[in-house]
């Protein structure tokens, strides 16, 4: 991935390697599961809702930029978070749901001004 995330596309944060590469005529059902769960556990999402913020407001990010969303959402589910804000350098806020790795909506420096931020439980500024 070398261009912008494109709205709507999903971005793995980490991938446990040894359930790649393992053909499909030697995967059991229960090993299938196994790889789907570890795959929705890191893969970050955007929601409708999000998606429409993004391209009404034209955010787009690097892969560097969604290198560090991930890392802040790692950080915010170790300390438990269930409802981040994240405060990011390019002027962008997102608010994000942690346990579905979900971004819920996202606003641009002109959204942000004289907004109240609610039902957050921590704060990550990048």
């Amino acid at each position: 991935m070398n261009g912008p995330i494109q709205v709507g596309q999903l971005y793995p944060s980490k991938l446990n390697s040894s359930l790649l590469g393992r053909p499909n005529n030697q995967a059991t059902a229960g090993q299938g599961n196994e790889f789907k769960a570890i795959l929705d556990q890191n893969l970050l999402k955007f929601s409708n809702h999000a998606s429409k913020r993004l391209e009404q407001r034209g955010i787009q990010f690097s892969t560097e930029q969604m290198t560090s969303l991930n890392q802040a959402i790692d950080k915010a589910a170790a300390k438990g978070s269930k409802d981040s804000l994240i405060l990011m350098q390019n002027n962008v806020a997102l608010i994000v749901n942690v346990p579905n790795r979900t971004v819920v909506t996202a606003m641009d420096g002109n959204s942000m001004k004289d907004n109240v931020f609610t039902q957050i439980d921590s704060a990550v500024i990048l």
